[in-house]
């Protein structure tokens, strides 16, 4: 009867050590012992929470002054708002709810520093970013003492706002100023530019153009040197002038930069003070002329909360004039996102 021979390695132990005992009948087989795994040093732990709460630690500087000296203030503004304060009784509020937005908005004069805030911004506005872009495109060329130039043009942006109003208000005086005699050298006569209406806004407008082209007109430079050079040598292969390549090519280019400065004017002129409340000067400057032709918003506030010592009306006027700044931001966004849909 013939029996199989079996093999030489079949019962040899499996390599790395020896067979483990087979499982008696009713008992689970055992499992090979896992390593163990040592448990984090502190050091690595550290580094760990390093790593997490570094990004946080680096920003909380600009949200803890950005909460003490933005947020904060302007929550109890609103607080004050809905209380009937006065400056000379700080410590004694008086719940009226809506009551001083109410008075503000039923009140004409209030109304009127809306309309010359807006005039005097459209006034100022249009003409300064027209300026600057023309500026920026003349500094866009390669120039002789490019940074002098540059230096000149920024330079009204430097000047306070105090010294640049005291400096025009002297130019535009009724009595003796710099332009009425040069209007009078010319035979053209004398002109009151502060107790006229469009000639005192047109006199407000002049001091804000003169402080701030040169600014916009950097901000333009910077976005036509971001422009790549390969659209204008295409452009001036097909034969386009310089005209044509600014019409076609850099404007094009700059929509977005252009649709900023016009939100940063915006802004600008919803804050415009030491213009108008220098332009005159004394009681008349304070409200804005003597039949507040030029009297923007921050005047208004400025006469309810300190001439008057309205703290309440005050509050509400910020809170109006932050409304309005809203408003103005939605419709630059609808036009800006309008723009670039149909630039696409």
């Amino acid at each position: 009867m013939a029996t199989s021979t079996p093999a030489r390695d079949e019962h040899a132990p499996p390599p790395g050590g020896s067979r483990p005992a087979p499982a008696r009948s009713g008992e689970q087989p055992r499992q090979p012992r896992q390593p163990r795994q040592s448990r984090p040093s502190w050091r690595s732990r550290l580094w760990r929470f390093d790593d997490k709460a570094s990004p946080y630690a680096y920003i909380a500087p600009f949200f803890l002054v950005f909460g003490a000296f933005g947020l904060y203030p302007l929550i109890y503004t609103g607080w004050i708002a809905l209380h009937r304060v006065e400056m000379t009784g700080l410590d004694r509020m008086e719940w009226v709810g809506w009551g001083n937005f109410d008075r503000i908005l039923h009140d004409a004069e209030f109304w009127t520093a809306v309309a010359n805030t807006f005039l005097i911004g459209v006034m100022s506005t249009v003409p300064q970013l027209l300026v600057a872009l023309g500026l920026a495109h003349l500094l866009n060329y390669r120039l002789r003492a490019s940074t002098f130039w540059r230096t000149v043009v920024l330079t009204p942006y430097a000047t306070s706002v105090a010294s640049a109003a005291l400096v025009f208000a002297l130019v535009f005086r009724a009595d003796g100023g710099l332009l009425n005699w040069l209007l009078h050298f010319a035979g053209l006569g004398d002109t009151n530019w502060t107790n006229g209406q469009w000639t005192s806004k047109i006199a407000i407008s002049v001091i804000v153009i003169w402080r701030w082209t040169g600014y916009n007109a950097l901000i333009y430079l910077a976005a036509m040197q971001a422009v790549p050079t390969d659209l204008y040598e295409a452009a001036s292969l097909d034969g386009a002038s310089r005209w044509q390549q600014f019409r076609k090519v850099t404007i094009p280019s700059l929509r977005p930069t252009i649709l900023f400065t016009i939100v940063i004017s915006t802004i600008g002129s919803m804050q415009l003070f030491g213009e108008p409340l220098l332009l005159e000067g004394g009681q008349l400057g304070a409200i804005g002329g003597n039949e507040h032709q030029y009297e923007t918003l921050s005047v208004y506030l400025y006469n309810y909360g300190w001439n008057l010592g309205h703290l309440g009306p005050a509050a509400a006027v910020a809170w109006a004039m932050l409304a309005l700044l809203l408003i103005i931001a939605a419709a630059n966004w609808l036009v800006g996102r309008f723009v670039r849909k149909s630039a696409v």
